[in-house]
């Protein structure tokens, strides 16, 4: 055994200055100096799907045999430790276990007399500890091992100095037979989707992400690795595009779905497409506040990216619904929108503090583990503030520019409510009044 783990537990946040990050950091300058060992500093991941175990980042190299992979692996583990992303790197498939190639003269042999299994059969009684049948003592049953004794086994001589009986009965030394020769080999063999395989392991360097490394190992592939080989991801890297690629799906299940939703409510098709121009101006909003506090786009951004989806989209419907109440008491569409958004503007307003207020906690990152989850909450933070101050010249310009006549033009009767407020009620007001004085 020439491996080991080390599992370090940090006392509580408060009765430290540092971060786990900056821990980790300083401890990977630390290990990275000592000799005689090669030693990594890893961090556990906050979610994990199933195989996020190990370093971040886990690319499998697939080759058709084991030869191939063995001339490849050097060149590509040298071009991964000079990579400047990662801080170490690692492969699990090690050719550094002894093994005798023993190689028999099949001519000479046969001249002799000697089959090549005979030669097997002996090998195996003498090395390989075989029961070769059992015996009862004092009550006991016990077991025949047939192998030679310790010491003349332990060298490379030994092997060859053993005797196999040839046709005639004769003995015939093994050294005459073959030839034996030291080679180093790997203690187990992998296998991923059926092919020969070989996993590299890195520490990404501080400041790099996990999309980062997985970039650098594809460009180290494209260059080392020739036609015959296909490469894979596994562990914390498998994770990460395949919980990319599922938020990506949800993220466009949501807005189809929200489409749908207020397309039926509206029973229009193009009030919901202005509604929905909220979602592009709080993802800008989003992405500005994760640059600006130097944040990345993780599994707990794309979370918050897909709450504001929700979050925002009700300014949209507040203005717009309002919006079609006026025009249907027979403002016109100008007249209306405005009028729509000068009366919604403090519900909205107060909506978007009031969550942002709520979220403001986990962006500060207040208690264990808040760390983490950073990114979610100026995620949403940034989003609803800028989407909001957006939305409010926004959908109203579209507004304009979007909606038909055909709907103002149509006078309402003394029956329509056109909903709370004063502004409503005028609305109504004038319309019964402009009959009596044409009259």
């Amino acid at each position: 055994v020439n491996s080991a783990f080390m599992r370090l537990q940090l006392v509580e946040p408060a009765q430290r200055d540092r971060t786990q990050m900056d821990v980790a950091d300083q401890l990977t300058q630390a290990v990275s100096q000592l000799e005689g060992a090669r030693t990594y500093v890893s961090q556990e991941q906050t979610i994990s799907i199933g195989f996020g175990r190990g370093l971040p980042v886990q690319y499998v190299l697939q080759a058709p045999n084991l030869d191939e992979l063995k001339s490849v692996l050097p060149a590509f583990m040298e071009r991964a430790q000079q990579e400047e992303a990662f801080a170490f790197a690692d492969v699990n498939l090690k050719f550094n276990k002894p093994e005798l190639e023993v190689t028999i003269d099949r001519d000479r042999a046969n001249n002799i007399g000697v089959s090549p299994r005979d030669v097997a059969q002996t090998l195996q009684l003498a090395l390989s500890e075989q029961r070769v049948g059992y015996f009862v003592r004092d009550g006991e049953q016990r077991e025949i091992i047939a192998q030679v004794e310790q010491e003349d086994r332990n060298e490379t001589l030994d092997l060859t100095s053993l005797y196999v009986r040839s046709a005639s009965g004769e003995p015939v030394l093994l050294d005459n037979l073959v030839t034996v020769r030291e080679r180093p080999t790997p203690p187990q063999l992998f296998r991923f989707n059926r092919y020969r395989s070989a996993t590299i392991s890195a520490q990404l360097a501080p400041g790099y992400t996990i999309a980062d490394g997985i970039q650098a190992m594809d460009n180290i592939a494209a260059d080392v690795l020739p036609e015959s080989f296909a490469t894979s991801l596994s562990g914390p890297s498998r994770d990460f595009t395949e919980t990319s690629n599922r938020l990506l799906y949800v993220f466009i299940l949501a807005l189809v779905l929200i489409y749908l939703v207020l397309a039926a409510q509206f029973e229009s098709f193009r009030d919901p497409f202005t509604i929905l121009l909220t979602v592009p101006l709080a993802l800008a909003g989003a992405f500005l506040f994760l640059w600006y506090f130097n944040q990345s786009i993780n599994i707990f951004s794309q979370i918050g990216i897909v709450m504001l989806i929700g979050l925002v989209a009700k300014n949209g419907i507040l203005i717009v619904e309002f919006a079609n109440q006026r025009k249907a008491a027979g403002l016109s569409i100008r007249e209306a929108i405005e009028d729509a958004a000068a009366a919604r503007f403090r519900p909205i307003l107060m909506t978007a503090l009031s969550t942002t207020l709520g979220v403001l906690p986990i962006a500060l990152a207040l208690g264990a583990g808040a760390q983490s989850r950073i990114p979610m909450g100026l995620t949403v933070i940034g989003g609803l503030l800028i989407g909001t101050a957006l939305s409010l010249y926004v959908i109203p310009a579209m507004y304009t520019y979007l909606t038909s006549e055909e709907a103002g033009a149509k006078m309402a009767t003394a029956g329509v409510s056109v909903g709370d407020g004063m502004p409503g009620d005028r609305a109504v007001a004038r319309t019964e009044a402009e009959p009596e004085t044409a009259e």
